[in-house]
């Protein structure tokens, strides 16, 4: 790619949209911006990126700077059908997204991490052994800095530890992780890609570029992740709560790998099953990269979780709050639920990503889970998913906020208010985290009205 030569238009001014901008200004491109959302934060940097040389593009002026630029930077916002990539497309014109921009220009060697639940604490206990080891890693991609942001700070002899969503895998062809980990698949983002088999296809993509010197770390306890073994060429490092012959695996509640007993489960500080698999996938990668697992079995154990995935905030009045407000699945809210020790007030909804809710409620009525708060755009599908599986005790509302207040009002003393969506946050919030800053807010007593 040459940059000084072509015209690139950046869609989409989230972080990874501006990161791209500055990467391309940096190299002497002709950088046209767009963003179809207008906000104070959008227009700021908007107004930043001009100052350095970038070209502001309005609604009117959109189908001009299609005509005229080569390639189109997508933001992981945009999906691949929306009409602005079908312009490019049907020009035959390149389409990359952020993802794609940085590992073209990538030095570091690369550990991948995809998968629908797990990814943020797979990547975050692999960051954590690593720099144990003494090496120099950063987290990009999905979490932290965009990858583009990262890869002129990281050479050869550095590692970039990446976070990526089917989102990002959309554009993404040229990267080629010496270590690629899909943590598991469940239903997600079926409003964005349409079916389950275009999101098991999207997630297997990850793996496409592997070859005899490079590993696929992949859980052998989900059929649809560990069948991925049968068509690819590298080597395979499998995880699983079973006991194996070989690979990564829990067993009598202990770590093993290869038959070398590593540590006891109940020495990790962050709990829960999903936890175990998320070390168990860790130590693996530990493996492939050669990473001493006494090393990395202290780092696993010393690691205390990521911020918004099952998180006590606080407690007040005799109750327990926990931020989940990264479960933005159903498969997600679930594995929250099952880590409850006590009766839990839930609180569900957001915008809808396209699943059915009856399996959620079926798993709630067995749970510890004694009440519902139902809100949010989707609070009439969850209903709908309530009723058929004759789940009975919950509240509806329309916004976030009386959400937590009912949700404190209906709990009592001696019981959690878990805010575990299985939905996305984006009816209200511009993310997960600020949901979960919200709710952490309200509950520590910011807010007077809870």
């Amino acid at each position: 790619m040459y940059f000084k030569n072509q015209k690139f238009l950046v869609a989409g001014m989230s972080k990874s949209g501006e990161s791209s901008a500055r990467f391309l200004l940096r190299r002497g491109a002709d950088v046209y911006l767009y963003d179809d959302v207008v906000s104070d934060k959008i227009l700021k940097v908007v107004e930043e990126l001009s100052a350095l040389g970038a070209h502001a593009v309005e609604e009117d002026g959109l189908e001009r700077a299609v005509n005229m630029c080569d390639v189109l930077v997508l933001s992981p916002g945009i999906p691949i059908d929306n009409s602005l990539p079908v312009s490019f497309r049907r020009q035959g014109k390149c389409i990359i997204g952020e993802e794609e921009l940085g590992a073209l220009y990538l030095r570091a060697t690369a550990v991948a991490v995809t998968g629908t639940n797990g990814k943020t604490t797979t990547v975050s206990m692999v960051n954590d052994i690593l720099r144990a080891a003494g090496k120099n890693s950063v987290l990009c991609g999905n979490v932290g800095n965009p990858l583009v942001g990262e890869v002129e700070n990281l050479g050869f002899d550095d590692f970039a530890v990446i976070e990526i969503s089917s989102f990002q895998l959309e554009t993404l062809s040229s990267l080629r992780p010496h270590v690629a980990v899909i943590t598991n698949i469940t239903e997600d983002h079926l409003n964005r890609h349409y079916n389950m088999e275009n999101y098991v296809f999207l997630k297997s993509k990850i793996l496409r570029n592997l070859r005899g010197s490079e590993y696929a770390v992949l859980n052998a306890d989900d059929k649809t992740v560990s069948a991925f073994a049968e068509k690819i060429r590298c080597r395979v490092i499998f995880f699983s709560m079973e006991p194996r012959s070989d690979g990564v695996w829990c067993e009598n509640g202990a770590v093993y790998c290869d038959g070398e007993r590593l540590f006891a489960v109940n020495d990790m500080k962050a709990g829960g099953t999903h936890n175990v698999y998320n070390a168990l996938a860790a130590v693996a990668v530990a493996k492939a990269l050669g990473v001493d697992l006494a090393v990395a079995a202290k780092a696993v154990c010393s690691f205390r979780g990521v911020r918004h995935r099952i998180e006590t905030v606080c407690e007040r009045g005799g109750k327990t709050y926990i931020d989940d407000s990264k479960g933005t699945n159903v498969d997600a809210a679930i594995k929250a639920v099952e880590c409850m020790r006590r009766e839990t007030v839930i609180l569900l909804g957001g915008k809808d990503k396209g699943y059915e809710y009856y399996p959620l409620f079926k798993k709630l009525k067995e749970s510890r889970v004694v009440h519902a708060v139902l809100y949010g755009e989707n609070r009439f599908r969850l209903l709908a998913g309530a009723q058929e599986a004759g789940f009975g005790s919950f509240s509806l509302c329309a916004d976030f906020a009386m959400a937590v207040k009912i949700a404190d009002h209906v709990a009592k003393s001696g019981q959690n208010v878990l805010l575990s969506p299985a939905s996305s946050s984006f009816d209200e919030f511009s993310g997960y985290e600020e949901r979960g800053d919200r709710f952490a807010e309200m509950v520590k007593g910011a807010d007077e009205s809870v």
